[in-house]
């Protein structure tokens, strides 16, 4: 008689999945058994029955079988975390590196290099960014310019109070020179502003 192909779910029967337990049971203890002898190999084998109750079988002591087992799989977990990282460093170089070969690319096409093998449209963003660029440093230089003028403008009006001081300390009439008569020389490159003024070594009058 053929014997059927068992299906692998579970025995609805009670006493026949009960038996099929024992058999089988029995079965794999034996085949632990065999392999521990034939190849000479560590096992430990712990079953629970449906009722809770243990069978068990270690070709050596089960509590030294499993502190191995649990130091091995720490082990592993550790050398499966290193190896996790350093995936994690190998693939962050390489994205670093695509950064830096795109940068260098870019900073070549600014410089006016590399441009035989661009499209376009590589072309246009080429020029719109040197567009922007020049925008921000005209409005850098115009903002220092400003700052300059300004501090021109201070100067010159405590240049013209000290005038004013010393015309009054020696008795002779204030002249009203403002900045718009002074600013324009100094900005167009004198080094110095040609002043008439009454002042002669001596006493006053």
């Amino acid at each position: 008689m053929v014997r059927g192909k068992t299906q692998m779910k579970r025995i609805e029967n009670a006493a026949s999945r009960q038996v099929t337990f024992s058999k089988r049971r029995n079965g794999l203890l034996k085949k632990a058994f065999e392999l521990s002898v034939l190849c000479d190999a560590e096992v430990a084998l712990i079953v629970f029955s449906p009722r809770g109750k243990l069978y068990e079988f270690s070709s050596a002591s089960i509590s030294k079988t499993i502190e191995r087992y649990q130091k091995r799989t720490k082990d592993q977990g550790i050398s499966s975390k290193a190896q996790e990282n350093l995936q994690h460093l190998k693939e962050d170089s390489s994205s670093l590196t695509k950064k830096i070969e795109l940068l260098e690319t870019s900073k070549r096409r600014l410089l006016g290099d590399s441009l035989e093998l661009c499209s376009i449209d590589e072309l246009q963003q080429v020029e719109n960014q040197l567009e922007r660029s020049l925008s921000k440093v005209r409005a850098r230089k115009n903002q220092l310019f400003r700052e300059q003028i300004e501090k021109l403008r201070e100067e010159e009006r405590r240049q013209l109070q000290e005038n004013a001081k010393l015309r009054e300390k020696y008795g002779m009439p204030s002249r009203n020179l403002s900045s718009k008569q002074l600013l324009p020389e100094v900005l167009h490159g004198r080094s110095h502003v040609d002043v008439e003024t009454e002042l002669f070594i001596g006493p006053p009058k």
